[in-house]
């Protein structure tokens, strides 16, 4: 007689696939890489920095 076999585990496993493919066609779609988003980050403190510098002092 073989082993009985957990359905549970099955079925989890299975949603847990399913959720981690969902997962990594959504990185995809819509993530952005650290370097992008720290390049943002950098070209937006810029944009702050030169706004504030050509201000007229009263």
């Amino acid at each position: 007689m073989s082993q009985p076999v957990n359905l549970n585990k099955h079925r989890k496993a299975k949603a847990r696939a399913g959720k981690k493919a969902r997962a990594d066609e959504n990185a995809v779609k819509f993530g952005r890489t650290g370097a992008e988003k720290k390049l943002d980050r950098a070209r937006a403190e810029k944009s702050a920095r030169d706004l504030d510098g050509h201000g007229r002092d009263r």
